[in-house]
């Protein structure tokens, strides 16, 4: 048995997963992409903004090929499907600019990770850009970019199995503790390692309850916008 923090906490999410190898064997594992990265940035913002909110991503990293954007939540609010497709949707935009027409250098994947759980049940979601033919029902091949919307609560054992230890060993660290003997990835037994609770420092424990104290805050005042639209 091992003590970990929850990966619930952005901070602890993204203290474990902008590690390189950790990183690209996660999105390895979900899209099939093997990344060429030497690091994988936090916080991350296009400057200038792309339209009029400004995105920034948790988790961010390209190579001359394909951008990626790893994205975290706990709470479930209603514009959770929306707003990562605009945050997709900005990461295409900003190549544009830049380039002759509009077919962007880098295939874009964002990854959106759900710890609460979601009203549909669905562990794995997708958003697949490339058009299909509506006589043969196949794709194209033109526009690779994808969103993947993943909540670890609804994993099952009907998934593909690259997708499963990932997602059981998200959820397993919610209660802030897990059975590492259980696991063989050898990336998820290193994310165990880099969230253990006797690693964590006085600034991760600060970040942990200011994000709680900030998760409390946005879930009343929806609540009570709810109840006021209703």
């Amino acid at each position: 048995m091992k003590y970990v923090a929850s990966l619930r906490y952005g901070v602890i999410f993204k203290k474990a997963f902008c590690d390189v190898e950790i990183f690209t064997q996660f999105v390895k594992d979900f899209t099939g992409i093997q990344l060429d990265i030497d690091q994988v940035e936090t916080e991350k913002s296009f400057d200038p903004p792309i339209g009029n909110v400004n995105s920034r991503f948790d988790l961010y990293a390209e190579d001359k090929k394909n951008r990626v954007i790893v994205d975290i939540q706990h709470q479930n609010f209603a514009d959770h499907y929306h707003r990562f497709m605009h945050y997709h949707c900005a990461a295409i935009l900003e190549q544009v600019s830049s380039a002759k027409d509009y077919g962007p250098a880098l295939r874009v994947f964002t990854i959106v990770v759900l710890t609460s759980g979601n009203s549909h049940e669905s562990a794995v979601a997708t958003v697949n850009f490339d058009p299909v033919d509506l006589v043969t029902q196949q794709p194209l091949g033109e526009i690779e970019h994808r969103v993947l919307y993943l909540t670890p609560k609804h994993w099952s054992a009907d998934l593909p199995v690259s997708y499963q230890e990932w997602l059981r060993a998200i959820q397993d660290s919610l209660d802030e503790q897990v059975e590492e003997s259980e696991y063989h990835q050898p990336q998820v037994l290193k994310v165990f390692d880099l969230i253990q609770r006797d690693g964590l420092t006085p600034t991760d424990r600060a970040r942990m309850k200011d994000e709680y104290a900030l998760e409390q805050l946005k879930r009343k005042e929806y609540e009570e916008a709810l109840a006021l639209g209703e």
